[in-house]
């Protein structure tokens, strides 16, 4: 039999398993290999290798972890079951960092104070090297097996037979696979909390128990895991954003958060970095209204499918809803007159407060709220304009996100089953958002089947600096809107076209972005975001008190966030409190600086003291908030 390994041609035995292919190709790796790939299909090790391009998955390989970790939950769900005879498994799937199973109980509540003697319990198993086995059932075969636990016996009617599951030891469990070898590849592993969690995500469910966890191929790659979650909970932003006076939540309204005067100023910055990037590129400002008939819904096509998430209620006997987005505002804006091709394309740019239910139990600080700010724009365009308009969102993208210091990946999502309008149009539109990533300079992956209903869309994941993926930026390309709408164009002969709409968001929720920007910087904005960008430190609030008015009445008319304290406590003390604070500037006036009129200062995470001219301080600060810094 010959295969295609590290782009070469290989004859191996006929019927050859996985684990004689990496002893013959790569012996010096054979004990780490945990799966091979042949294609797109990876295969257990003691699965027979079929022809074609072979390759061997590592621990150290994306899908070697994902491996690692969901062979990880059947390995506690097996040292559950030992420890909790009674529990039933619902699912136990890998996640991004590692891996959850949700469990039910019964009549027992277990707390994160049982964890060590799950993983004692998991460690123990580990060493016992138990082969996972894979196993392939009729549906009734599979219900047999399962019918003491309702979980699985819901779950097995809606697959397709043959059923795969996988057997170690006296735990089996549904499971397509595929499994490392057996437990001993596990050895470095953590639980890390619990949540409830209603079976299959409907409130109407029980509600199981979700363990978290997850696992690692060395202690030392599992120890900076641990600390970087460390790193999480410190940053976390709903403790530092009371912390530094940001934003409030109240019972009043829940999912609705209150920006305080120090959150406002980096909202209100954000909103101004914005405007400062797309007014340039010809976006056009609108605003629409909060609340719209029902009428307008039904036309757009949400009131059909979105209404349970949306808040309505009715004036004068007639329905309203309370806008979950800002699109058909959008083409209501754009109808309003008439284009001809030459205005083509339009960039209507809005900061939407919209509103979404979301269940009580999903909410979370300013990440899952009910209300919040998108910076939406909707551009209209005609079909051949389509790439070079992409091209264009993503550059501001690039310049946008670099300023954060967020690194991002694109996801070019494509047709979904119940997708509308004609293959043809799918087809194309899906090759020219790639060819837009392609033409500049853009790496892509291909997410099949997840894109809109009405078109498909590139999703910009981003990155910060604790390892974690946000969803923020999208480009979703839309016929059937401006369809709906009965919008048109006058083109080149005169005659009606329909435009086609790019919906397209930098921050996705400003709130939520906010968020992400508070734990990415652990409260420490760079100076142009900082709500407070100088604290001014008088050594002797008496003897030097005067030129910390001067100063902070400098500072002020130059458009610089200052405050000046004065209060009669040591200046180590006041000193304490500004790194507390996290200020980005502070300075200390004492009698050396009110003679020479001059400042010495103190960067935010830095022991340096540097004294200059209160004019050079200036000049000095405001490169930094022009230039949008970061130290």
């Amino acid at each position: 039999m010959k295969v295609i390994y590290l782009g070469k041609e290989v004859e191996l035995e006929d019927g050859i398993i996985g684990f004689n292919a990496v002893k013959a190709l790569d012996p010096e790796r054979r004990k780490e290999a945990l799966a091979f790939k042949v294609g797109e299909r990876i295969y257990d090790m003691n699965q027979i290798v079929p022809e074609g391009e072979l390759s061997f998955v590592f621990p150290s390989d994306k899908e070697g972890f994902e491996m690692m970790n969901h062979s990880c939950s059947h390995l506690m769900a097996q040292a559950i079951h030992h420890l909790y005879p009674k529990a039933q498994f619902g699912f136990g799937p890998a996640i991004e960092e590692g891996f959850y199973y949700d469990v039910d109980f019964g009549e027992e509540k277990i707390t994160d104070a049982d964890f060590p003697a799950i993983e004692a319990e998991m460690r123990k198993l580990s060493k016992e090297a138990i082969p996972y086995k894979r196993k392939e059932l009729s549906i009734e075969e599979a219900l047999e097996v399962f019918k003491d636990n309702p979980y699985k016996t819901e779950h097995v009617p809606e697959l397709e037979a043959p059923i795969s599951m996988y057997e170690q030891g006296d735990f089996i469990d549904l499971c397509r696979g595929p499994h490392v070898p057996n437990t001993s590849y596990l050895k470095h592993f953590k639980l890390l909390s619990l949540a409830g969690a209603y079976w299959r995500g409907d409130s109407k469910n029980k509600q199981l128990t979700r363990i978290y966890a997850t696992c690692y191929p060395t202690e030392e790659a599992l120890k900076e895991h641990l600390e970087v979650l460390e790193k999480r909970k410190a940053n976390d932003h709903r403790r530092l954003g009371k912390e530094l006076e940001l934003f409030m939540l109240s019972d009043y309204g829940p999912g609705l958060p209150f920006f305080l005067p120090k959150g406002m100023i980096i909202k209100n910055e954000l909103m101004a970095y914005w405007r400062e990037v797309h007014i340039p590129e010809g976006y056009k400002e609108i605003e629409t209204p909060t609340m719209l008939s029902r009428e307008l819904w039904e036309t757009s096509g949400h009131w059909e499918h979105y209404k349970d998430n949306m808040y309505t209620t009715k004036v004068d006997e007639k329905d309203f809803a309370i806008k979950p987005m800002n699109c058909p505002g959008a083409l209501l804006t754009y109808k309003n007159s008439l284009h001809s091709y030459k205005d083509l394309p339009l960039r209507l740019g809005e900061f939407g407060h919209v509103h979404r239910h979301e269940a009580s139990g999903a909410l979370n600080g300013l990440f899952r709220v009910r209300g919040f700010t998108q910076d939406d724009a909707h551009i209209l365009i005609t079909h051949d304009q389509i790439e070079d308009e992409v091209k264009r969102i993503m550059s501001i993208f690039d310049r946008m996100y670099s300023v954060f210091g967020l690194s991002y990946y694109i996801v070019l999502s494509t047709r979904p089953d119940d997708y509308i309008g004609e293959k043809e149009f799918w087809d194309r539109s899906e090759k020219i958002l790639a060819e837009a990533c392609e033409h500049s300079g853009h790496e892509y992956r291909i997410n099949e089947g997840d894109g809109a209903f009405y078109g498909p869309k590139l999703d910009f994941k981003l990155r910060d600096t604790m390892g974690r993926t946000w969803q923020c930026g999208t480009i979703q390309l839309d016929v059937n809107l401006p369809h709906r709408f009965g919008a048109y164009y006058i083109d080149e002969k005169g005659e009606k076209a329909e435009p086609v709409m790019l919906h397209r968001v930098v921050f996705g929720s400003v709130e939520r972005f906010i968020g992400i920007l508070i734990e990415n910087y652990g409260g420490a904005f760079p100076t142009w975001l900082a709500p407070v960008q100088v604290r001014l430190l008088p050594v002797s609030p008496e003897a030097h008190g005067e030129y910390g008015k001067e100063v902070y009445d400098i500072l002020m008319k130059e458009g610089i966030r200052v405050e000046l304290d004065d209060a009669n406590e040591k200046l180590g003390y006041r000193l304490r409190n500004a790194v507390v604070s996290k200020i980005p500037y502070s300075l200390v006036l004492g009698e050396k600086e009110k003679e020479t009129r001059s400042v010495t200062y103190r960067i935010y995470g830095q022991k340096d003291q540097i004294t200059v001219p209160l004019d050079e301080f200036i000049a000095l600060i405001k490169k930094a908030i022009k230039e949008k810094a970061r130290f």
